[in-house]
């Protein structure tokens, strides 16, 4: 069933005169649901006008949907917002976010202007600035129905007859970081509000398949309303029907190449290439949650808002991640298994216990498609940089073990990388104590292999690597692999308890039993990034 939504230009704190105009409307419309693009609400906010919509005498007649604009929000609406209510039909999205509506229309949202001076993500919602690694991990939801940003997608307005005159170009906030984020998602309408008294609408642009034998006619629609109530009386609203799920049959008449073509492959490379965060790194199987489905005629899928290794959930602990990548991020465990004391003597201030994340919401390397070559580079990359890192402060008295479980079932793969003392590693008892571990278990037998990427592995399958360098014998590692059933009950804790009982920490199995305080966490993060520094690719 179609949904018809309707969409305001800025309102810009017109409140009263906004929802009478949607409430004239919606009686003949039916609307599914609304939306703002910009600003609601002034930066001199009429408090006559918000008590009444915060009272409920300004009625909201349908769902409506609003994010962060070019101003900040009023100190009642984040008081309101952080008490999980507004008012009746009035729903904050979040500075950055992907929502699922109960039509299941899928929303992600990015607003504010790019402050290009913080690195990483931004943790206030309620401000209206945003950084370029929160656009960077909003590319990992992979799609959108609808993509509501503040700013412009650099150089939307060419290959267009649309033409936008010099007055009204100048005053366009537009960065390179938004029109990757619709180069990426490919939304089936993307809209970002005018600075101005003007209405821009483009013609409607494809996007290259996603591969050769797709018949996916990815399109999207990119529309700018002009301010509600403008004294240009310039369009400032829209109105249109969205069938879930369905793409188009055949691309619009008039319809242009997509203008950000020249620029979706100007990622960094490297040698290689390339929530509140369960930092347990099982957070997905014990809290639930549906596979990834593609066929679209389904349903969309369960996160990346509510996925806890996605970035772009607004419950993320930012201060536990240590550096984010291209196609990658690296953050330090909740509950880690050493403690910031365990390899004290080997020369390291802090667990070393990381979790390496592909920023793609996907189960498996082979389920990623074309993405799985990039992320798994990119987490190799990390992972060795993290084994240099980790054998040169011990003084090569440390190698590490990074595993990891791919299941068809599950819902964002990731890797966990801990320290180990390199003896263990040099005496084979690593390699024996997984192999013991599985057979008293009546697991499959571990195989030496070599997956790469894995995108050819049709099973479910454990993944160990084993490395050491001991600067006089040179680097010691394999890579085993355990294939199993997906019907076969395996224990997502396996890993962790294997290398538990090799470093005799029987006590800290379970990341619940040893969760720090955010104090402990940010220094354990703190230390982490002044070791690793010297070998942190993103910062080059």
């Amino acid at each position: 069933m179609a949904a018809k939504i309707f969409v305001l230009g800025s309102v810009n704190g017109k409140l009263e005169p906004a929802f009478q105009k949607l409430s004239a409307l919606h009686p003949k419309q039916n609307f599914t649901f609304a939306i703002v693009t910009g600003d609601l609400f002034s930066v001199d906010q009429d408090q006559d006008s918000l008590s009444k919509l915060l009272n409920g005498k300004i009625q909201v007649p349908v769902p409506t949907y609003f994010t962060v604009g070019a101003n900040p929000l009023p100190e009642q609406i984040v008081e309101r917002v952080q008490e999980g209510h507004i008012c009746e039909n009035l729903y904050f999205l979040g500075k950055r976010s992907v929502t699922l509506t109960s039509d299941g229309i899928r929303i992600v949202a990015l607003g504010g202007a790019l402050d290009k001076t913080i690195v990483g993500p931004s943790k206030d919602q309620h401000l209206p600035w945003h950084t370029a690694d929160d656009a960077k991990t909003l590319r990992g939801a992979k799609t959108a129905d609808i993509l509501l940003t503040t700013c412009w997608p650099s150089g939307v307005w060419m290959n267009t007859r649309t033409q936008l005159t010099p007055e009204n170009q100048a005053t366009i906030p537009s960065t390179d970081e938004i029109a990757n984020l619709c180069s990426t998602l490919k939304p089936r309408y993307h809209f970002s509000p005018a600075p101005a008294d003007f209405f821009f609408e483009r013609e409607p642009f494809f996007h290259p398949a996603t591969s050769p034998e797709s018949d996916q006619n990815l399109v999207t629609r990119f529309i700018s309303l002009a301010p509600f109530g403008n004294a240009a009386k310039a369009k400032a609203m829209y109105a249109f029907n969205m069938v879930p799920g369905e793409l188009a049959t055949s691309i619009p008449p008039g319809s242009t190449a997509s203008p950000f073509l020249p620029k979706t492959n100007l990622k960094k490379r490297g040698a290689p290439t390339d929530d509140q965060l369960d930092h347990s790194a099982n957070g997905h199987d014990r809290h639930g949650g549906r596979r990834v489905r593609r066929r679209k005629d389904r349903s969309p899928p369960p996160g990346p808002d509510r996925c806890f290794f996605c970035l772009s959930n607004t419950q993320v602990d930012t201060h536990m991640i240590c550096c984010i990548g291209d196609d990658a991020y690296v953050t330090t465990a909740k509950g880690p298994l050493p403690s910031s004391d365990t390899f004290a003597s080997f020369g390291l201030s802090f667990p070393g216990h990381q979790l390496i994340i592909p920023l793609p919401h996907e189960p498996t390397f082979r389920s990623m498609g074309e993405e799985a070559d990039k992320a798994y580079h990119e987490m190799v990359r990390f992972k060795e940089s993290m084994q240099a890192m980790v054998s040169a402060q011990s003084k090569y008295k440390l190698g590490a073990v990074t595993f990891a479980i791919s299941r068809q079932s599950g819902i964002h793969l990731h890797w966990q990388f801990i320290p180990v003392p390199a003896e263990l590693i040099r005496k084979g008892l690593v390699a024996a104590g997984f192999k013991v571990e599985a057979e008293n278990r009546k697991y499959p037998q571990f195989e030496e292999a070599a997956l790469g990427s894995g995108v050819d592995e049709t099973s479910d399958y454990f993944r160990l690597w084993i490395w050491a360098d001991d600067n006089d014998v040179g680097i010691q590692s394999e890579e085993l692999v355990m294939r199993f059933d997906s019907n076969m009950r395996f224990d997502l804790q396996f890993g962790r308890k294997v290398v538990a009982k090799l470093l005799g920490l029987e006590d800290r199995v379970y990341w619940q039993d040893v969760v720090q305080s955010v104090a402990e966490e940010t220094q354990d993060v703190k230390k982490f990034k002044e070791a690793f520094g010297p070998w942190d690719f993103t910062e080059t």
